[in-house]
C-alpha cells in the first residue's frame, strides 16, 4: 500500500511540472533573443525550441509537409539529407534556412512565421558540424 502511494504522489508531482511547464511557454521574440553558443550546441536547449516555434507548424504534429518531421531529434535526423551529421553544406535543412538558391525558403518568404536569425541559423550549422547530436 505504501509503494503505491509514493507512486501515486510521484505521479501527481510529475503532472503538476509538466503542467508549470506548458504555462510558461516561450514566444518567437524570446527564443530570437537566447544566443546560441559558438561551440557545444546542445539539440535539446538550443536547436530543438527553436524548431518548435518555427517549424513544427508545418513540419511537425499532424502536418510533415515534404515529408519532413522536426518534432523530434529522431525525426529531424531521419533522412540524411535533411540532416548530414558533420556536414551542414551538404544538409538540406541549412540550405533551406539559409535561403540558397533553387531551395525552397523556410520558412517560406510569404509566410507569417519569422525566419530564423543569424545565430539561430549558425547555431543549426555548428551542431550539425558537432555531429547532429541527441544532446
Amino acid at each position: 500500500m505504501k509503494k503505491f502511494i509514493g507512486a501515486l504522489f510521484f505521479i501527481s508531482i510529475s503532472l503538476s511540472l509538466l503542467n508549470l511547464g506548458c504555462k510558461d511557454s516561450v514566444t518567437a521574440d524570446q527564443i530570437d533573443s537566447v544566443v546560441i553558443p559558438s561551440s557545444n550546441v546542445s539539440y535539446s536547449q538550443y536547436i530543438q525550441p527553436v524548431l518548435n516555434l518555427k517549424c513544427i507548424s508545418c513540419h511537425g504534429a499532424g502536418q510533415v509537409d515534404g515529408g519532413i518531421n522536426l518534432t523530434t531529434w529522431a525525426g529531424t535526423t531521419a533522412d540524411p539529407n535533411v540532416v548530414f551529421p558533420g556536414y551542414p553544406n551538404n544538409s538540406s535543412l541549412v540550405w533551406a534556412i539559409q535561403g540558397k538558391p533553387n531551395v525552397s525558403a523556410m520558412p517560406p518568404l510569404d509566410s507569417p512565421y519569422k525566419p530564423l536569425t543569424t545565430n539561430q541559423v549558425n547555431g543549426v550549422i555548428t551542431w550539425i558540424k558537432e555531429g547532429a547530436k541527441n544532446n
